[in-house]
């Protein structure tokens, strides 16, 4: 922020969370399959479920793409890796914890370079830093039914499909700092 006179001029400073799919054909912790656009409710298991006794264990095919992803933005891949349960209650999360990593991230600390083109001014490169990219399973999906979908709904139903599926999340460093650069970077 610099103020001039009796104008204040603000900067954007602008860091995103990407969520990215991981392209497998089962979930990150069980055999359930990833296929889109099934009936609702029919690519779930105990484990996506949480019921007691299931024990979940690692897509080998899930940390091989992260640390591809990992590696195409020059992050640095850490030696030791764990998971964390994150406790929220969400009705589209069966659970009421997501399998996530915190405090130690699969990779760390890179960057990567877009081409930005600003209407009205020149091309420029700009490197974004990377603070973080982590594994983490998808929550289900909620399906508003009613006259507008939301607004108007009379009810909801919820979809365990999508939950366990496999993501990456991408945090950004704070580095952006115009609407154009968060999309060519997203």
């Amino acid at each position: 922020m610099a103020a001039s006179g009796n104008q204040v001029e603000w900067e954007a400073v602008i860091g995103l969370e990407t969520h990215v799919q991981l392209g497998t054909d089962s979930k990150i912790f069980t055999t359930a399959s990833t296929r889109y656009g099934s009936d609702p409710n029919t690519h779930i298991d105990p484990v996506v479920c949480g019921l007691p006794g299931t024990l979940p264990v690692l897509n080998q095919k899930v940390l091989e793409y992260a640390v591809k992803a990992a590696l195409a933005l020059n992050l640095s891949i850490a030696e030791r890796s764990k998971f964390d349960r994150k406790q929220y209650f969400y009705p589209d999360l069966p659970k009421n914890y997501q399998i996530s990593q915190y405090d130690e991230p699969i990779a760390e600390e890179g960057w990567i370079e877009v081409e930005v083109a600003e209407k009205g001014k020149e091309t420029y490169l700009k490197t974004i830093g990377i603070e973080r990219l982590h594994m983490e399973e998808d929550a289900g999906k909620l399906v508003h039914a009613g006259s507008d979908r939301l607004a108007g709904s009379t009810h909801s139903l919820v979809d365990y499909n999508r939950a366990g599926v496999a993501l990456a999340e991408i945090v950004s460093k704070p580095d952006l700092r115009t609407g154009r650069e968060a999309a060519e970077y997203a």
